[in-house]
């Protein structure tokens, strides 16, 4: 693969992220909290998130098994895009669980294996979920304070 063809398909996934239902998912996504395999099972069910949990994930999940698979070059995908990590962040905690209550083994296999492969990766992890809760926590704020 050449750099030509990462790009074009980094540009493509761009270009997904775009639209307008995928927007409103993945702002729900960056103010979904899971404190439990539970939280992620009712979010999974519940009609008005269940489209929504499911898009951003199996989104993310796919554009790992590209780089995964050599489609796009594992570097460029990482300069250009930083979300797949917070939405692993997420369920990461909890995915043991998770694939054993879904019968799924392989569930987020994808994005599992590109992000695990990062230098500290649960640190890393774990650092982002909480810099995702203050944020969240300080917009919160700024919404009261307006």
């Amino acid at each position: 693969m050449s750099k030509a063809e990462s790009a074009d398909l980094i540009l493509k996934l761009y270009e997904l992220r775009r639209e307008a239902k995928m927007r409103e998912a993945r702002n729900w996504m960056i103010g979904f909290f899971p404190e439990s395999t539970a939280d992620i099972m009712q979010a999974m069910i519940n009609p008005e998130t269940s489209a929504f949990y499911r898009m951003v994930t199996s989104y993310w999940d796919m554009a790992a098994s590209l780089v995964n698979h050599g489609a796009i070059d594992e570097e460029m995908f990482a300069d250009a895009h930083g979300e797949h990590v917070i939405v692993f962040s997420k369920i990461e905690p909890f995915l043991p669980e998770l694939r054993e209550t879904m019968g799924s083994p392989k569930m987020f296999s994808n994005l599992e294996s590109l992000i695990m492969k990062m230098p500290d990766a649960k640190e890393m992890l774990a650092g982002r979920r909480e810099m995702m809760k203050r944020m969240v926590e300080a917009r919160r704020e700024m919404a009261k304070n307006a």
